[in-house]
């Protein structure tokens, strides 16, 4: 009798039975991951002498800068194109958290509930980067625009309760003899509802000439943006960082001509002038510069180019 069909029929059984057993223990087969869409709560450190200076990022809003730059649309449209950067242009809002070993000083707030949902984002950034807005001593803002100020208060109760706060002088007088509404109606939530709750607790310190805010850290003053804009400025172990707030907002066009100027500057001539002499300032002593506006973590160098300035952005670094 052959053999061969039965022997030939009970290998292919074992050889089914192995490759369904070898099938049962694979992991099973998923569709692709889902894409997240969302970056992480955003910090960057940086040492500063005996410093700790964090970066913090309230998110990105798009801006029209063809429209808002006091120069042609299509020039503005060309610099973009030419940085690789469309229009609208999603423009960083940043602050800056300074840690002297002995204060715990924020430099400007982001815009909290006044510019819609991308931004908003400083408070999961301060506490990612491990701190709770209870411990911020002091917080220095540049200027009186809402994407600085906006952070101050969120659902009515103020974020930083235990914070002196210091704004220059003259945008405090501006911010207090704003007017109603003409129509009567009640007026949206807007910059001067952000200081007030700090005024009416005596936490409200305005900045009314040059000098040290707590040491380490002074003001000096550069007006034009807005009548008070106040530049902050940080020094220790021999090195200095000037927060310069909305000196800048367009690095692909104004670093280049830094005479050009954008339509929310209030003195347009005193903005200019005020940017010159600052980064003039930073290119001569070779010191950082932390700016709201320019890319995330908004931290680099300046040197002079011609008429213009080259931006020399701060190099990854995890402070070894």
């Amino acid at each position: 009798m052959n053999r061969t069909p039965r022997l030939a029929r009970s290998l292919l059984l074992a050889t089914a039975t192995a490759t369904a057993a070898v099938v049962a223990l694979a992991p099973p087969a998923f569709a692709a991951a889902p894409m997240v869409k969302t970056q992480a709560p955003g910090y960057f450190r940086l040492m500063l002498g005996q410093f700790e200076v964090t970066a913090l990022s309230d998110g990105t809003v798009d801006l029209p800068v063809d429209q808002l730059l006091k120069e042609p649309a299509d020039t503005t449209r060309k610099a973009m194109a030419a940085h690789f950067l469309a229009v609208p242009t999603e423009t960083s809002v940043n602050a800056f958290l300074v840690n002297t070993g002995t204060k715990l000083v924020l430099v400007d707030t982001g815009a909290g509930a006044l510019f819609g949902p991308t931004l908003g984002r400083l408070v999961a950034s301060l506490k990612a980067a491990g701190y709770e807005p209870g411990q911020v001593d002091d917080v220095l803002v540049t200027h009186m625009h809402p994407d600085h100020v906006g952070g101050l208060v969120a659902a009515g109760q103020v974020v930083f309760p235990n914070a002196t706060l210091h704004l220059g002088q003259a945008d405090v007088d501006a911010l207090m003899k704003a007017a109603p509404p003409a129509d009567g109606k009640p007026a949206e939530p807007g910059p001067r509802d952000m200081v007030a709750p700090y005024a009416a607790a005596k936490h409200l310190q305005p900045v009314v000439a040059d000098g040290e805010i707590v040491p380490g850290i002074r003001a000096e003053a550069a007006h034009g943006h807005t009548p008070g804009h106040t530049v902050y400025v940080v020094e220790s172990g021999g090195r200095k960082l000037l927060l310069v707030g909305d000196l800048i907002h367009v690095g692909a066009v104004q670093f280049a001509h830094p005479e050009v100027t954008i339509s929310f500057d209030s003195d347009t001539k005193a903005a200019a002038a005020a940017r010159a002499k600052v980064f003039h300032e930073a290119a001569k002593e070779g010191a950082w510069v932390g700016a709201a506006h320019l890319q995330f973590p908004g931290i680099g160098h300046l040197k002079a180019n011609g008429a213009g300035w080259d931006w020399l952005p701060v190099n990854w670094t995890q402070n070894r």
